[in-house]
Formats: C-alpha cells, sequence, structure tokens
C-alpha cells in the first residue's frame, strides 16, 4: 500500500473541501436567514426529491466504475463515454420524473414545481461529471478536488450576488445546476489535456456495465429513502417550515463528512487493486479503513451532540433553534453510514453486489414505517 500517495490524495481532497465547507457555512447561513425557514424548507424539499433520483440517474455505475477503470485498463475511453451516455438519457427521464412527482403530490403549488424543476437541471451535468472516477482511480483527485474548489468558489460569488440583489427563490434554485455545469466542463477538459483517450459508446459494454450495476441502483434507492424520505414526508405531513428546521440539523450533521468521504474515495483503488494481488493485503487494508472511520466519526457524533445548540445558534440564528434537539439525535447515523460505504467497497471486491438491495430495503423500510 502506497501511504504516501494515498495520504497525498486525501490531503487534496480534504484541503480543497475544507475550503469549500468554509464557504458552504457562509452561504448557508446568509442563505438560510435570508430565505426564511419557509423558503429554506422548500428548497430543502426540492433536493430532497433530486437526490431521490440521484441513484436512478446514475444506474450504479458511480460504484463500480473505479473498479472498471482498474480491472479494464485497455478500453478506459469505452467504459467512460458509455456511462456517460447511459447517465444523460436517464438523467433526461429523471428530471420528468422529478417534475411529475411535484405537480401530483404538490397540485396547484406552482412555485414548488418550478423550483423542482430548475433544481433537477443538475442531473444533467452530474451525468457528465462521471469523468471524475478515472481521476479517482488514478489516484489524481487533486484535480477533480481542484475543479471543485472553483466551481464552487464561482457559484459562491454567483449566490453572495443573489443575496445583495435580493433575487428570489428561483435564482438559489438554479445556482446549483450552474456549478455542476462548471464543474463538469473543467473535469472533461483536465481529461482531454492528460490523456489521449477518446469517449465511445459500446453496447457490449453498457451491457456487462448494467449487469454489475443492476444492484446498485435499487441499493442507491433504498439509501436515499432512508436519508432523504424524511424531508420530503414532513413536507407532505406538515410545512416548509418543518423540513427547514430539520434540513438545517441534516446540514450540521453532515459538515464534516468530506474528511470521511476523503478517506474513502483515496482508500477505494487501493483496496481493489489489493483485492487482485494480494488477500491479506486485502484483509487489511478493508481492517484500517473501518478502524479510522469508526472512531473518527464516533469523535465527531460526540463534539455534536455536546455543542449542537451553539452550532445552530452560529450557522442559522434564533430562529433555527428548534433544529439543536434535532441534531442531537440524527448526527449518529453518520458513523454508520460511513461503515456501510466502506461495507459496499468489500462486497463489490468480493462480488456479492446482490446482498445490497436486500440489506438497504430494511434499513429503508423501517425509516418509512418510524416516520
Amino acid at each position: 500500500m502506497d501511504k504516501k500517495k494515498i495520504i497525498d490524495n486525501a490531503s487534496w481532497i480534504i484541503g480543497c473541501k475544507l475550503v469549500k465547507a468554509v464557504l458552504t457555512l457562509l452561504v448557508t447561513i446568509l442563505t438560510a436567514r435570508y430565505l426564511g425557514a419557509s423558503n429554506y424548507g422548500l428548497i430543502n424539499y426540492a433536493a430532497s426529491l433530486v437526490t431521490f433520483m440521484t441513484p436512478v440517474m446514475k444506474l450504479g455505475l458511480d460504484a463500480i466504475l473505479v473498479h472498471e477503470l482498474i480491472n479494464d485498463a485497455d478500453h478506459q475511453g469505452e467504459i467512460l463515454g458509455t456511462s456517460i451516455v447511459l447517465n444523460t438519457l436517464s438523467a433526461l427521464l429523471c428530471i420528468i420524473g422529478v417534475v411529475t412527482f411535484s405537480m401530483v403530490t404538490n397540485a396547484g403549488e406552482t412555485e414548488t414545481h418550478i423550483v423542482c424543476f430548475l433544481y433537477s437541471l443538475l442531473l444533467l451535468f452530474q451525468a457528465v461529471e462521471m469523468v471524475q472516477y478515472w481521476f479517482q482511480a488514478k489516484l489524481l483527485s487533486k484535480y477533480t478536488a481542484s475543479s471543485m474548489l472553483i466551481s464552487y468558489g464561482s457559484i459562491t460569488v454567483f449566490q453572495i450576488c443573489l443575496l445583495m440583489r435580493k433575487a428570489n427563490i428561483y435564482w438559489f434554485s438554479v445556482s446549483h445546476s450552474l456549478e455542476y455545469m462548471i464543474l463538469a466542463g473543467m473535469l472533461i477538459s483536465i481529461f482531454k489535456k492528460k490523456t489521449n483517450l477518446q469517449f465511445r459508446f459500446s453496447l457490449n459494454a453498457a451491457h456487462r456495465m448494467l449487469n454489475k450495476s443492476k444492484y446498485y441502483i435499487l441499493s442507491g434507492l433504498m439509501v436515499t429513502i432512508f436519508s432523504q424520505t424524511d424531508k420530503v414526508m414532513i413536507k407532505m405531513m406538515m410545512d416548509n417550515a418543518s423540513v427547514g428546521y430539520y434540513s438545517a440539523a441534516a446540514t450540521c450533521a453532515s459538515m464534516t463528512s468530506f474528511v470521511f468521504v476523503a478517506i474513502i474515495d483515496s482508500m477505494r483503488p487501493v483496496i481493489f487493486k489489493s483485492k487482485q494481488e494480494n488477500e491479506t493485503q486485502f484483509k487489511n487494508n478493508i481492517s484500517y479503513l473501518y478502524t479510522i472511520i469508526f472512531y473518527f466519526s464516533l469523535l465527531q457524533c460526540l463534539v455534536i451532540t455536546a455543542f449542537s445548540s451553539v452550532i445552530i445558534g452560529v450557522m442559522y440564528g434564533s430562529e433555527y433553534n428548534t433544529s439543536s434537539n434535532v441534531l442531537r439525535v440524527i448526527v449518529w447515523f453518520t458513523t454508520f453510514s460511513y461503515i456501510g460505504t466502506i461495507r459496499d467497497i468489500w462486497i463489490l471486491s468480493e462480488g456479492k453486489q446482490s446482498f445490497l438491495w436486500k440489506i438497504n430495503f430494511l434499513g429503508a423500510f423501517a425509516n418509512v414505517i418510524l416516520n
């Protein structure tokens, strides 16, 4: 295991995402206070609907692309090109799905329909963004991390301008799509400069990858249900303001997630490669990753639980005091969420994808029933 390369790769991700986290904190504070709990809740409702569609849009390909690129290095252009085409087609269908769901469940709420449509446009650019997994497979995350920082920095300036001009909620909805558009364009540009690979679509490759990723579609949808259905059900059973309070707590609970994601993403290609070369090293790598993530996430939960009132007060102000009690409870899901991500890496390495949807179905079912 090349620890230096892993640490360097993770450092780039953590460094850039730390800056992004600070910018996110600034914009979140200003936006939440400007929009108020009701409009802030509406934005998060739209975000939840889009998140529901994201696993369907990605077709589970995001879970297997690094594995495919490592195991079939001679056909990387074909793998990437095929995944982008498939994701773009599914993105169009998912946008239609988001708008349709909004019109059926929120009949007569024109503002809700427009916000959901504008927010869902980001799915198109997320489809192109799939090229990021090539950089991840090569442990070149410094390029994706810096691209994310530039794109988010640009949108942060844009959103601050919106606040200064007192723009309406529609502009804030479309700003998220613009962020992914900038990011997708930068990643494609860097990819073209770093390699001579050409994107190609292949029906055979599509069939092979979908056959492997199909388990991740349903699994990802189940994960989304028990991570996002809360906001949708709160909107349907209560009101936009309640979604706003809950969303504020959820945002705080996951505000350090970039650290854990960076560590896991940096270890992922190393684990896949060690599975091919040395079974003992593979098991050691998995255990090593589990240990780091478990103890760090446990520490995070204790700190956030102890200081939840202070965190909510600083980030959102007294209007969101209700969120502090919610934060004390939901922050504890993060530990199990990160452990689940590592489990998925092990499952893919061992070729046991068929178990994924069963595991996550139980979680989704329990979430809806308990709500």
